[in-house]
């Protein structure tokens, strides 16, 4: 009977030192570093900067006047002689012309260029805080799906020594048969979550290698332990600078502007464009001829043309106003669901880590010591240990669900959280 108790301290022993040499792994990579690399080498977004960067450099094309026309043409050559000198109106002419918008409207279309560019780079902003989003999910998801690998095998560890006693009692008589046949049950079962861990360990390091855009495997190990969460701003600070700093919301206010401009240019659209043409004739022998004119458009098709053009633009501008309201009045809503799940698994995280642990560990303790004098079954005290750790585990898996959270605060919100400190 003391040989047993002994080998049952052994197995703890070993569980405790396991434990002890997974916290002192060398220190994990900073997700902060790999948010900054997904930052520098995701292709979609450097495709989105690129194309952000090229609306903007075509915003003074839209403000420039059209290039002038210059030609050279032969006015009123006799076709009898093709001479030059024979009449007195037969001109070798050269011309310019250069067509003017109405004033005002070449500012509205360079407004309008701008505008589509701000939207494009506030696109850019909003992807990579979603990026930054994905990213940190899949890396505390990795952190945990690693420490449950870690549970895993020590659970493993724990039920094969458990199974030798079992089987060093059955020998001695002392035992049961179906202790043996329980362990070998659970061991199995934890051979098959090894393995479903293992295949989750494998496609979240797939899906950072994805974001991160490397050519190779992603294989450096997950964030081990996490800090305990840290305190969230207050809700009414986190409204005040969503509406402010949430680069959707910022995207549909230049919306927004733009369709207000794009009004004012089709309202311009009514009045007339200008085209003006000098030209110079030069005759042989006579004087030479400088003529001038200006012509000018007209809306005589205004009602398939302007009205209906005014009339879409209006309707442009009361959509952006509608969408820019209708994420303005979901966002405090998106911020309170958020707080609320971000509450829900801090008191869970609570009572797992300060309750149920303290409990199970001393269920644990008290179902082995009865077990070695053959007060309990097996498979009592056996569940009691694995309860243990699954709780421990269940813990952490709460804790990355806070910092998870956090990530999806911090992207509804448009800014880190840290930088939200101090601020009234």
């Amino acid at each position: 009977m003391i040989a047993i108790v002994r080998q049952l301290l052994v197995v703890v022993c070993m569980v405790i030192v396991s434990a002890v040499i997974v916290e002192a792994a060398a220190p994990a990579p900073d997700l902060a570093m790999l948010v900054e690399e997904a930052y520098q080498n995701n292709q979609e977004l450097l495709s989105m900067t690129e194309n952000a960067q090229a609306l903007r450099a075509e915003a003074p094309f839209a403000g420039s006047l059209q290039d002038p026309v210059v030609g050279v043409s032969v006015a009123n050559l006799p076709v009898d002689s093709f001479a030059f000198d024979q009449e007195p109106m037969t001109q070798k002419q050269l011309f310019a012309s250069q067509k003017f918008p109405w004033f005002g409207t070449l500012d509205l279309r360079q407004q309008v260029s701008q505008l589509k560019a701000m939207e494009a780079e506030y696109q850019v902003r909003s992807r990579k805080l979603e990026i930054a989003k994905e990213l940190a999910g899949a890396w505390y998801d990795l952190g945990y799906t690693i420490k449950s690998l870690e549970i895993n095998e020590k659970l493993k560890a724990l039920v094969t020594q458990m199974l030798r006693v079992a089987e060093t009692r059955y020998a001695t008589g002392e035992g049961l048969q179906q202790d043996i046949l329980a362990g070998q049950v659970q061991h199995s079962e934890l051979l098959d979550e090894g393995v479903n861990l293992a295949s989750r360990e494998q496609v979240i390091r797939t899906q950072i290698g994805s974001l991160l855009n490397r050519g190779q495997f992603f294989d450096h190990i997950g964030p081990l332990a996490l800090d305990e969460p840290g305190k969230i701003p207050d809700r009414g600070l986190l409204n005040r600078a969503a509406l402010q700093s949430n680069p959707l919301v910022q995207q549909k206010k230049v919306a927004r502007d733009r369709a207000k401009v794009e009004v004012q240019l089709a309202e311009k659209a009514y009045l007339p464009d200008f085209n003006v043409q000098l030209s110079y004739g030069q005759r042989e022998d006579r004087p030479d001829f400088l003529s001038a004119s200006v012509a000018m458009t007209v809306p005589l098709w205004q009602s398939t043309s302007q009205d209906s053009k005014l009339a879409a633009a209006k309707k442009r501008f009361a959509a952006a106003q509608k969408s820019l309201l209708g994420l303005s009045q979901t966002l405090p809503q998106s911020i309170d669901r958020v707080l609320a799940e971000i509450a829900g698994a801090r008191e869970n995280y609570s009572l797992f880590n300060e309750a149920l642990s303290v409990q199970a560990a001393q269920l644990a303790d008290a179902s082995l010591a009865a077990y070695s004098v053959g007060k309990v079954e097996f498979n009592t005290m056996l569940a009691a240990r694995i309860r243990l750790m699954r709780f421990q585990l269940k813990a952490e898996n709460y804790k990355s669900q806070i910092y998870k959270k956090q990530a999806e605060l911090e992207e509804i919100v448009g800014t880190r959280l840290s930088s939200l400190e101090g601020v009234q």
